[in-house]
């Protein structure tokens, strides 16, 4: 055998590199160099035919695979020699579309969090962070990957900074920045979802020229440009939609939408809360090929995966809704690592590959015994067993709350004109999607507009946490926050510019919550009785935290046990996935993408009150 140097440490996917590490697994499957591992399973799962291989052996170099083959077929000889035989193993799991802000843990913590549950790659949506920090995104994502961190993160650079041309904080993405991104690691996949549908088709739209640019850059680079189709059902939009060249949707919510858009060269990436209608009606519509087709988890909080799991939970339910095991792992593996051109590292138990691979003591019923990561193992059942980088995040991610000063019970007073008894007011309801927004006659008392309880109308504010003005936006809403007096609660999470959002029953709680966010640096609040009654600690980036994810859930626990003695506004005409009871679905109310028209952004020159259409740029007063 001949001798070899050392290999590069193969974190990052470097070109110079990879060269030196494709000649050495030349050599390795060739029987020519020594092998480090030698993993001999009962079955490996080839996602390219669909099919189990039965009595397999796998053979590692570094990090990578370099040859599989029957049991004794390898030509060469290996270091270690692991008997796995009562196991099957599939590939890594994949997240097409995912979005590791959601979980409010910080990569490294996300790692050991969810590869326990299969997931060893991720292409990260990372239009949070984004907006949060644009500059310092890239680095961001691959920080915790330099440091050991087992997990492969591929990011894609938000398409949504700013979401619309009616916001602005901490990022600002165009051609320029998108080039920049591209060009420096090839770890980045492509584009995040492209949001802003009305910016993409109108040319009198003032993002018009910006995104169509980070287009532009990612077909230059021949990167992956994905989509976000939110309420775009009709043929004409679909076809538009697949013609603009945005590749995929995770939006689909029924069998209908995902076939329209299947048959227009969409690829369709289902998420839990639609899976079993849409695999039910793909299966009765008799789809053959399901390689168009992936799961995304898209959002879900570190609480949600320890009690449902990560991908493994969208593999489960896809197999309970009538999909095959083998077309159900495809669908987390091959499908999407071919959709984003990834084929090259992950999708697969096969030569060239990380060496990522799920461990299974049932196929059927998705029961994971291990996981492995770049040749190694990495958890024993649920608890992670992999390198855990312990990461001192610089200020450019912990310090991004800034509102400027403490503010005050008069910052979220809605004036009134002199001498009325009442006046017209605006409102909006959580994913208010009408061309209009809802009027109503409020009263006056000691010259402001005054909510009304009794009607379930309260007062929502968003606060402008970039830019040191201490901005405040606020107007009436119907149906959420609470009832309880003097009691308000909020969070930096706003998807997805991310200001701080608070509601709440008294002008003075509402700025106490504020003040105590901006004090932890991001998080929630609650507030009741002049006291604050629990708070959670997001102080990266205002969106997570770094800690473990059981920490995490502990401080929510606490938090909504606080919240449970709180008596909750409600809305009869929301369904009650979303209402009643503490709000926390309040953090996506205040998305601005398709199909959302009238909405509250925090306030810019441009719209000092914050009130917008972001269909069409109309601004209006909140009372009147």
């Amino acid at each position: 055998m001949t001798n070899t140097a050392p290999l590069p440490a193969d974190l990052l996917i470097e070109p110079a590199d990879e060269i030196l590490i494709r000649q050495d697994l030349v050599l390795t499957a060739l029987g020519k160099r020594e092998a480090d591992r030698l993993v001999q399973f009962g079955r490996v799962l080839d996602v390219h035919t669909g099919t189990w291989m039965d009595d397999c052996e796998v053979a590692i170099r570094g990090r990578r695979i370099a040859y599989v083959g029957p049991a004794g077929s390898f030509p060469g000889t290996a270091r270690e020699t692991i008997d796995r035989t009562h196991l099957a193993a599939v590939p890594g799991f994949g997240e097409v579309h995912k979005h590791i802000e959601s979980s409010h843990l910080t990569p490294e913590h996300e790692a050991a969090l969810v590869m326990p549950r299969g997931n060893t790659w991720t292409c990260e949506a990372s239009h949070e962070f984004s907006n949060v920090n644009g500059p310092n995104n890239l680095e961001f994502w691959l920080t915790a990957r330099r440091a050991g961190s087992p997990m492969k993160i591929f990011p894609l650079p938000g398409s949504a900074v700013p979401p619309t041309a009616y916001e602005g904080g901490g990022g600002h993405f165009g051609y320029a920045e998108q080039v920049g991104f591209l060009g420096e690691s090839t770890m980045v996949a492509g584009l995040d979802e492209v949001m802003d549908w009305p910016a993409v088709w109108n040319p009198e739209n003032p993002s018009y020229g910006r995104l169509w640019g980070m287009i532009q850059a990612t077909f230059e680079k021949r990167g992956v440009v994905e989509g976000h189709g939110a309420g775009l059902r009709d043929l004409a939009s679909i076809n538009a939609f697949a013609a603009a060249g945005l590749s995929s949707d995770h939006e689909a919510w029924t069998p209908e939408e995902a076939w329209d858009k299947l048959r227009r060269g969409i690829f369709i990436e289902i998420r839990p809360h639609s899976m079993p209608d849409i695999i039910k009606g793909l299966l009765e519509r008799g789809l053959r090929d399901w390689s168009q087709v992936a799961f995304a988890t898209d959002d879900r909080s570190a609480s949600d995966t320890l009690k449902m799991g990560a991908t493994d939970h969208n593999v489960r339910l896809a197999i309970e809704s009538g999909l095959s095991p083998e077309i159900a792992y495809q669908c987390v593996s091959i499908n999407p690592a071919r959709h984003m051109r990834l084929t090259p590292f992950v999708g697969s138990i096969a030569p060239g590959r990380f060496a990522d691979m799920v461990l299974l003591d049932k196929a059927a019923s998705v029961s994971i015994a291990e996981v492995w990561a770049d040749g190694e193992q990495v958890s024993e059942g649920k608890t992670f067993t992999g390198h855990l980088p312990d990461i001192d995040w610089p200020d450019w991610a912990t310090k991004t709350v800034n509102v400027g000063r403490k503010l005050t019970a008069g910052d979220f007073a809605i004036a009134a004109e002199p001498g009325r008894e009442t006046m017209q007011a605006a409102l909006l309801r959580p994913f208010h999607w009408d061309d209009n927004f809802i009027t109503t006659e409020l009263p006056v008392a000691d010259g402001e507009v005054q909510r009304d309880s009794d009607r379930n109308i309260t007062k929502f504010a968003v606060v402008d946490r970039y830019s040191g003005k201490g901005r405040v936006a606020k107007m009436f809403w119907l149906g959420c926050g609470p009832k309880t007096p003097d009691t308000a609660v909020g969070c930096t999470v706003a998807h997805d510019q991310h200001n701080i959002w608070v509601v709440g029953s008294s002008d003075a709680a509402m700025a106490e919550v504020v003040n105590r966010i901006s004090e932890n640096q991001g998080g929630w609040a609650l507030v009741t009785g002049g006291k604050v009654v629990a708070d959670v600690h997001y102080e990266v980036g205002g969106l997570m935290t770094n800690r473990p994810a059981e920490a995490l859930d502990a401080e929510m626990e606490k938090l909504y046990a606080e919240a449970n003695k709180i008596d909750w506004l409600y809305e009869p005409t929301f369904s009650p996935r979303w209402f009643p009871g503490f709000p926390e679905r309040l953090q996506f109310a205040t998305l601005t993408c398709a199909p959302w028209r009238w909405v509250l952004v925090a306030p810019t020159d441009a719209v000092p009150q914050g009130f917008v259409n972001v269909q069409t740029g109309e601004s209006h007063k909140v009372v009147w």
